[in-house]
Parts: C-alpha cells; sequence; structure tokens
C-alpha cells in the first residue's frame, strides 16, 4: 500500500469516527431532551395532582370546619356556659321518658319519669350517681314554677339539661333520653337483671295504662318487669323508695354490663343506641365517650340522692345548701 492509500485510510477512518461521535452527541442531547421533558411533565403532573388534592383536601377541611363549628353552637347552646371546675369529668344526664296520661284532646303529656345524672371520672374511669326525684320543684328562667319531670313537655331534653344544671350547679356535657319501651328492649338484650323485690308491688293505674304486679323476694326481672319495678311508688317512702330502688337497679346494671357475657351483645346494645334514643351525642363526641366507657372502674358507682325533703302534697323541696356541699364531696378540685 502506497502512502498516498495509507493517508487516505487516515483520513476515512477519522471522518467515521467523527460522524460516529456526532451520532452518539445527538443521541445524548435528544435522551437529554427527553429526560428533561418526561421530568417537567412529572413535575407538571406532581403539581396537578397535589393542586386537585390541595383544592379537595382544602373543601373537605372547610367542610369538617363548619361542622365543627355548628357542633361547638349547638354544644354551646345545650350545655349554657361551661364550668372549668368540671372539665376532668363527663356529665351525662339520663332520662327516663314515660308519655304519660292524654289531655282533653287525646294527645300525649310526656314526663321525665326518671332522671339521673351519671358522672364519669376521664382519669380514673370512677362513676357517680346523683338520682333527682322527679317531683323537685324548679323555678325555670321566664317560666312559671313547677315539678322538674313535668318540665320535659315544655322544652324537652334541651330545658332539662338546663334546669339539671343550674339545681345542682355543674355542666352537663351529655344527655340521654330513653323511652320505657326501648329500657325494656335494652333489659332483655341483656338477658334481665337479678335483683331483690323488697316489697309485694301492686298497682293499679288505668289512665296511664300502668299495672304493677310484682312479688316481694329474689326476682329475675325481665325488660317488661324492670321498668314497673322502677316505676312503682309505696305509699311508705313515696319518691325515696323509688330513687332508692333506681339506685339499686342501676347498680345491678352497672356489674351486669362489666360481664364477659356482655361482649357479644355489644353489637345489639350499639343498635339500641344509635336508633332507638335521643341523644346529644355527635360525631366528635362518640371517641370521647367510648374513651371513657372504655376506662370504666369495675368499683360500682358511688349513688346519692338530691339533698330535700318531701311536703304533703308530694312536692320535693331541694335543700340548696345541702346540694352545694354534696356536690363539692361529689366533685372535689382534683381526684
Amino acid at each position: 500500500m502506497t502512502m498516498a492509500d495509507q493517508t487516505n485510510e487516515t483520513k476515512d477512518n477519522i471522518a467515521k469516527k467523527r460522524k460516529l461521535m456526532g451520532k452518539r452527541r445527538r443521541r445524548k442531547f435528544f435522551r437529554l431532551v427527553f429526560m428533561v421533558t418526561l421530568i417537567g411533565l412529572c413535575i407538571s403532573a406532581i403539581l396537578f395532582i397535589g393542586l386537585g388534592a390541595y383544592n379537595v383536601g382544602s373543601h373537605f377541611f372547610n367542610e369538617v370546619q363548619t361542622m365543627y363549628q355548628d357542633y361547638n353552637d349547638r354544644k354551646t347552646a345545650r350545655q349554657g356556659s361551661p364550668n372549668p371546675r368540671f372539665d376532668g369529668y363527663t356529665n351525662i344526664l339520663i332520662l327516663g321518658v314515660d308519655e304519660g296520661a292524654t289531655d282533653a284532646e287525646g294527645n300525649a303529656e310526656p314526663s321525665a319519669d326518671t332522671i339521673l345524672v351519671l358522672s364519669f371520672s376521664n382519669d380514673t374511669g370512677r362513676s357517680r350517681i346523683i338520682s333527682i326525684p322527679r317531683n323537685t320543684w324548679v323555678i325555670p328562667a321566664g317560666a312559671s314554677a313547677g315539678r322538674l319531670g313535668n318540665m320535659y313537655q315544655f322544652g324537652g331534653a334541651n330545658l332539662m339539661v338546663r334546669q339539671v344544671s343550674q339545681l345542682l350547679g355543674i355542666s352537663i356535657h351529655q344527655y340521654i333520653v330513653i323511652d320505657m319501651k326501648t329500657f325494656a328492649d335494652l333489659i332483655d338484650v341483656l338477658g334481665g337483671i337479678d335483683i331483690y323485690v323488697e316489697e309485694n308491688m301492686d298497682y293499679e293505674d288505668p289512665e296511664s295504662d300502668l299495672s304493677i304486679h310484682l312479688e316481694q323476694g329474689y326476682q329475675h326481672l325481665d325488660g317488661y318487669e324492670s321498668q314497673k319495678y322502677l316505676r312503682f311508688k309505696g305509699e311508705k317512702l313515696g319518691d325515696v323508695g323509688r330513687v332508692q330502688r333506681q339506685q339499686k337497679f342501676i347498680k345491678a346494671l352497672y356489674e351486669k354490663i362489666l360481664q364477659l357475657e356482655t361482649i357479644p351483645k355489644l353489637p345489639s346494645i350499639a343498635e339500641i343506641f344509635q336508633h332507638r334514643m335521643e341523644t346529644s351525642a355527635e360525631l366528635f363526641d362518640s371517641a370521647h365517650l367510648a374513651n371513657v366507657l372504655r376506662k370504666m372502674n369495675s368499683e360500682p358507682p358511688t349513688t346519692t340522692m338530691l339533698p330535700g325533703v318531701e311536703d304533703d302534697q308530694g312536692v320535693w323541696e331541694p335543700n340548696y345548701a345541702a346540694i352545694d356541699a354534696k356536690i363539692n364531696e361529689l366533685f372535689p378540685n382534683s381526684e
């Protein structure tokens, strides 16, 4: 091979290498452009999705915030001015409502036949029950004085909350209203209650469609019989005897609920609470109440009756000085 041929071959090789390197540079350039474009598209997509998620999340947050504000407004309206002294407790007003007799037009006149406050200590789970006679004399603001149980027909649970809160000088955080039929069904779901009936109970009230006949002694009461036991008012102790029976029954019910055999019945109990009771508890209360109930103390609740005296008309006259002393005893500053 001549010198000229070698020179030409070298030039051709250099040209080929340059051409190959050019292709490689173009490929790298196009790869870079493609990657930049892809990354740009990904960032755009992420920003678009993020913006959409932000808009959805912001809308959801605003909805929840509005719901929570409405809930707080309703809660404030129910409670009035909450006393920070009772922040460590959950106080629940429980009303057992009776349809009662009918008026001249045939309309039922419901009344609160059972009135009690169930209070839990949020820290210890210890509970206390304050029973209030239905014939307790109260003077509502801007209304005529009367028996507490009858106030239910004029203002429902909200009026009862305000009256009980004023009467006891405590904050009422929630309320539960249960009628006699629902109460009887709840006791039946639990399998009935074993209790000692203190005396032969015989009472007839056709006007209220009430017929009570229970024998003295240890009895296993179903739901229907349980409500009769609680509603009976004997001649000896009157409302005092009724409240004492209510307190004894509640302790037996409390012990029943804490038994292991109750666990499989919880769905049925929850169904009754959700659909057949009137309650102030809402979405934002549920977690708190569930946590309180989870920590329920196995110790039976402390029970007390509203201090006062029954006059010859069957009216329970509150002793306000004794009430203040009892509340200070039940709700010390720290527990």
